[in-house]
Order: structure tokens, then C-alpha cells, then sequence
């Protein structure tokens, strides 16, 4: 090897190592700048979804529909029925609540079928 070759591998490694922070440190601030990127787009679909809502609270048709569902209101003249469950409970909430259970597959539900239609026939009720 030659004493030129010697000092370019030398000065080759020491550029190598002179230069390989300031390349990391740029790495990660294009990555940061990747997440930042991406923050921003989440947050402005998040703005646009919530203007959209606002909106929609707007409509006095749409409050009259929220309160007649959330708050069981009803228009003069009209009547309003709340049905209750065996519990003492609305029937809504019951519903609600066995909406959010566990989702059972097609298979369960297939075989609890075939197993009531097999078992014996309900007796009529004396009304």
C-alpha cells in the first residue's frame, strides 16, 4: 500500500466519521418532520369532522331529533311511551347493553336455533 492510499483511507475515515452525526441528526429531524406532517393531517381531519358536526347542531331539525332521542321529548299533542323490561329497566338500555356484548359468529347463532326449534314447543299462554 502506498503512502498516498494510506492517507486517502485516512482522510476517507475521518469524513466518514466527521459526517456521520450531522447525517443521523438529519435523518431523525425528516423523521420528526414525517410525524409532525402526519399530527397536522390528523388534526385537520379532526377539525373538519367537528366542524361538520357543528353544523349539523345548527339545524334546529337536527336538535329536535337529538332531544326527541336522547331526552324522550315529544311535540305537543303526541304521547310518549317507554317500554320497561322485565329488570324495571327501558327497554332501550337493555337493548343497548346486548348490542354491546361480545358479537357472536353465524355459527353460534345457528346452533342456539337448532337447539330451541328441538326442544319442546312453548305452551300457549290463557289471555
Amino acid at each position: 500500500m502506498t503512502g498516498r492510499a494510506l492517507i486517502f483511507v485516512i482522510t476517507l475515515a475521518l469524513l466518514v466519521v466527521a459526517l456521520s452525526v450531522p447525517v443521523r441528526n438529519w435523518l431523525s429531524q425528516r423523521a420528526e418532520v414525517a410525524a409532525l406532517r402526519a399530527d397536522i393531517a390528523a388534526s385537520s381531519e379532526r377539525i373538519a369532522e367537528l366542524e361538520t358536526q357543528l353544523d349539523r347542531w345548527s339545524d334546529p331539525a337536527y336538535i329536535a331529533t337529538q332531544a326527541r332521542a336522547r331526552l324522550q321529548f315529544v311535540l305537543p299533542g303526541e304521547i310518549g311511551y317507554v317500554s320497561i323490561s322485565d329488570d324495571g329497566q327501558p327497554a332501550e338500555t337493555v337493548l343497548s347493553e346486548a348490542a354491546t356484548s361480545a358479537p357472536r359468529g353465524w355459527h353460534s347463532v345457528l346452533w342456539e336455533s337448532l337447539q330451541e326449534a328441538d326442544g319442546p314447543p312453548i305452551a300457549a299462554r290463557d289471555d
